[in-house]
């Protein structure tokens, strides 16, 4: 038995957030790969992140 009972009560826990996930917001899904495809809106809301963050 280890002598850290924090890390053993807590392993069952995730750690990620799926709420903001890219795949939160679904529109479609693929027939036969089963890939999600987002709504048009969180495409342009990825695509004005990406734009805004360039270097």
């Amino acid at each position: 038995m280890a002598k850290n009972k924090y890390k053993e009560k807590n392993m069952g826990r995730p750690i990620e957030n799926h709420e903001t996930a890219a795949w939160a917001n679904i529109s479609q899904l693929k027939e036969v790969s089963q890939v999600t495809i987002p709504d048009i809106e969180q495409v342009e809301n990825a695509k004005d992140y990406v734009d805004e963050n360039q270097k």
